[in-house]
């Protein structure tokens, strides 16, 4: 049986002031007292120590976050702190022990810690950061202008390219001065939602205000930190905070039954290292014949990770009234893209876009969702009911082989190089 481990929150923010700390060291409070018996843990990887200065008791510093990545199990290494909230020391230098993204994951499989685990970053794409948006459930990236919401693309690109999942990426509103209008009367709130949305992004209902209160909470004649709960109740941040709170226990809630749950092996064993057989379709999903042996398309899901083989035959009819058709080659990457509420209203609508053998973009055709792309297809290929998708992309391989050439050797690194390159080019637009 595997060790409990963590429901993970990762703060995460390329660009600096956007309120990625206070966001992320008040969520762990408004946690707490929302349910108290629920453990909160609150690790921080940048080294201006505010998560030191709001949990810490006294002068106990207690462990520090850097045995996370020394093999030392989370829950030996948390102290318990102010307001209820276990906290890890921050540290002032920390060194990356190897160059694997995933380490940070593995390790937190393996905590037996449990309960919620905030994880604060640094405002740039390190190897610390890139290690904390792979490990988590839950992406929280503030953004408070133009700029940070630009910058987003690179969270979602980080994630994508480690293969995470990047629906598990919300923004949210920070430090928004509601007496501030743009063109038109445009409050800003409005201008970054409308915005953050436009590009797909997927955007948290409230917003966390600008308050000179709640800024001065971090600045006084004292070492401490104050929290918003106990120090700026009449402020509107206070409710926001609230609001916030709930939507990610929401969001925890709908994760599974009370932590202290089972984590997932990830398919490993010896004799599948990687835990991809696990997520290996047996059928095409559009035909729901066995396709392994015979060999096609080699398609993967972007939010599932799941993949297989796609009969050549069936591609063609799912491309019949498609005019990409006529532009296929031997080489590169189909994406086959759904977008909309629920994606079987008539506001839904699905992309298909063709990408040559060096990553970029031909050509890209927008089609009605139910039409050309039918349900079992995308049933079959994202293993979830139709009515459940939301925001998919598919990749399809225009080369054939079987799946056992896309699983290892020079097949596997030409489809993840390709593959890659598409997924910056896919983020970058």
């Amino acid at each position: 049986m595997n060790p409990v481990s963590p429901y993970v929150i990762t703060v995460a923010s390329e660009k600096g002031g956007v309120g990625k700390t206070t966001i992320a060291t008040n969520l762990a409070v408004y946690l707490k007292a929302l349910r108290e018996d629920l453990p909160v843990t609150i690790v921080s990887f940048d080294n201006h120590f505010s998560v030191d200065s709001m949990f810490a008791i006294g002068r106990r510093r207690g462990a520090s976050v850097a045995g996370l990545f020394a093999g030392v199990p989370a829950s030996q290494l948390a102290s318990l702190g102010e307001y209820g909230v276990q906290f890890l020391a921050s540290e002032r230098s920390l060194a990356p022990p190897d160059d694997d993204p995933h380490h940070l994951r593995r390790a937190l499989e393996r905590s037996a810690l449990s309960g919620i685990l905030i994880l604060d970053t640094r405002p740039i794409l390190d190897y610390f950061t890139c290690n904390a948006l792979l490990a988590a459930d839950l992406v929280l990236a503030p953004v408070k202008d133009r700029p940070s919401l630009v910058n987003a693309a690179s969270l979602q690109s980080a994630i994508l390219e480690g293969e995470g999942d990047p629906a598990r990426m919300w923004l949210i509103p920070s430090l928004i001065d509601a007496r501030l209008r743009l063109r038109d009367n445009l409050g800003l709130r409005e201008f970054l939602v409308f915005s953050a949305r436009e590009r797909g992004y997927q955007v948290v209902e409230t917003c966390i205000a600008k308050s000179p209160k709640v800024e001065g909470l971090a600045t006084n004649l004292t070492s401490r930190v104050y929290p918003v709960l106990t120090h700026a109740r009449s402020t509107a941040v206070h409710r926001q905070f609230r609001e916030l709170a709930e939507f990610v226990l929401q969001r925890f809630d709908a994760a599974g039954p009370e932590r202290g749950r089972q984590a997932p092996s990830d398919g490993w064993t010896a004799e599948n290292p990687s835990g991809t057989l696990r997520r290996l379709a047996a059928e095409c999903p559009a035909c729901g014949k066995g396709a392994l042996r015979d060999g096609g398309h080699f398609f993967f899901d972007l939010r599932s990770r799941r993949r297989g083989i796609l009969h050549p035959g069936c591609l063609r009819a799912l491309l019949r009234e498609t005019e990409l058709k006529t532009l296929m080659a031997s080489e590169g990457i189909l994406v086959f893209t759904l977008r909309g509420p629920g994606l079987i209203g008539p506001e839904a609508e699905g992309t298909l876009s063709l990408y040559d053998g060096g990553g970029e973009e031909i050509a890209s055709e927008r089609i009605a969702a139910l039409e050309g792309i039918h349900e079992d297809f995308w049933s079959g290929a994202a293993a979830r009911p139709f009515a459940e998708l939301f925001r998919e992309s598919l990749l399809v391989s225009l080369e054939t082989g079987t799946a056992e050439f896309f699983q290892e050797g020079e097949g596997r690194a030409r489809f993840v190089g390709l593959r890659r390159r598409v997924l910056r080019e896919m983020v970058g637009k």
